[in-house]
């Protein structure tokens, strides 16, 4: 199959840079605060709980659907969200062409685990050694995610590399004066 091929890969314009995929991902944090603070604002309102720790766990499933309602919508409408797009990166399949939507879901999903993994790590060496403080790495798990991109050839994610999705340069769009 030519898809698959390392040449066809090729073909495509190169992934963009660690740095800027960094500053969409810092960009896009801001943008997740709104997603988050509304799907917890309604949650909070249909359930009339009054603290963040009551039903912890449906606040949690909520936002966790939530955001990847954001990002799949996104993706599936035209392969950016807003930092993409100012970043000037696309998500696409290995033919260029917006992947499917189960592939999009499915991204979204194996995007958590590095990150949650690292996480648990934090929260295991906290209550193992009793200081608390370790708890405040725990806004590095994200990042977590740059590991990959370093040791991979094509500096894709490795959940890019696993589905056969991946980001591309997009080539800014001239401005039209008027």
């Amino acid at each position: 199959m030519q898809q698959n091929s390392p040449s066809h890969a090729r073909s495509l314009p190169a992934a963009p840079g660690l740095w800027r995929r960094f500053a969409s991902m810092m960009y896009e944090g801001i943008l997740l605060f709104g997603v988050v603070f509304l799907a917890s604002y309604l949650f909070d309102t249909l359930t009339q709980s009054r603290s963040g720790l009551t039903l912890r766990h449906g606040r949690q499933a909520i936002v966790f659907v939530a955001i990847g309602i954001y990002f799949v919508l996104c993706w599936r409408a035209r392969g950016q969200t807003l930092p993409m797009k100012t970043w000037n990166i696309r998500l696409v399949d290995r033919d260029g062409a917006t992947p499917p939507l189960s592939r999009l879901i499915l991204r979204y999903v194996l995007i958590w685990p590095i990150p949650l993994v690292f996480a648990q790590m934090i929260r295991a060496i906290s209550q193992s050694t009793g200081d608390h403080s370790v708890d405040l790495l725990i806004v590095f798990a994200p990042f977590t995610l740059f590991i990959w991109p370093w040791l991979d050839a094509e500096r894709q994610f490795l959940h890019d590399r696993l589905l056969g999705t991946r980001l591309i340069d997009v080539p800014a769009t001239p401005k039209v004066s008027a």
